[in-house]
């Protein structure tokens, strides 16, 4: 399932009419039986707007950004806390990992804190253990987020197998000194700078609840 870019066709319009106006002005050309100078200064005004109508639409083709393709995750719905939870812990968790899900474009995520996973939501993997690999052992020591921007191309992405098998993008944001919020998107390149700092300031909360 691919998002279609609303401003596709507004993109190609200078396009078409460009080519439209130059393959009339040919037609009037090689029907009319007598060239006059009006008709003469007339078509080369006429190609000249076509050439720049063309050339608009082009270059609106590379300047306009495509929307990133999204696809539907593989995987069931679900929501799983850990049991041994206190009340207010899994209230936070529930709370923050909503927010998340409704105002990004978020489709999974897992925390991770002193080894040990205490919250699944969204679009479940059917692996629910997660073994640090190297990126996330990183983002542990560093205490630093990464952003891997399209999640397929990075051959590290074997490590988050504990995600759906299609995830396009992943943040994994420190929560404190101990843990790791771990985002996955349905979308290549689709988290914006905001969407980042609001990720890392819901990040600072849980580390101050879960270090309580």
């Amino acid at each position: 399932m691919t998002k279609s870019d609303p401003n596709r066709v507004l993109r190609r319009l200078p396009i078409v009419v460009g080519g439209l106006g130059a393959v009339l002005l040919l037609m009037n050309r090689l029907l009319s039986s007598e060239l006059t100078n009006s008709q003469a200064r007339a078509d080369v005004l006429g190609v000249i707007l076509s050439a720049v109508l063309i050339l608009v639409g082009l270059i609106w083709q590379q300047v306009q950004p495509r929307l990133p393709e999204a696809v539907q995750l593989i995987g069931e719905e679900g929501f799983v806390l850990a049991p041994d939870l206190p009340p207010s812990v899994k209230t936070e968790l529930a709370w923050a990992s909503h927010l998340l899900l409704t105002n990004t474009v978020t489709r999974s995520l897992v925390v991770f804190y002193k080894n040990k996973v205490l919250l699944r939501r969204g679009i479940l993997s059917p692996k629910s253990e997660v073994v640090p690999g190297p990126i996330l052992k990183r983002v542990l020591e560093k205490h630093k987020p990464v952003y891997l921007v399209d999640l397929k191309v990075y051959p590290g992405r074997v490590e988050f197998d504990y995600l759906p098998e299609n995830t396009q993008g992943v943040i994994c944001q420190p929560i404190g000194e101990d843990g790791v919020l771990i985002l996955a998107a349905n979308a290549p390149r689709s988290y914006t700078k905001q969407d980042e700092k609001w990720i890392a300031g819901i990040a600072d909360k849980l580390a101050v609840t879960l270090n309580q």
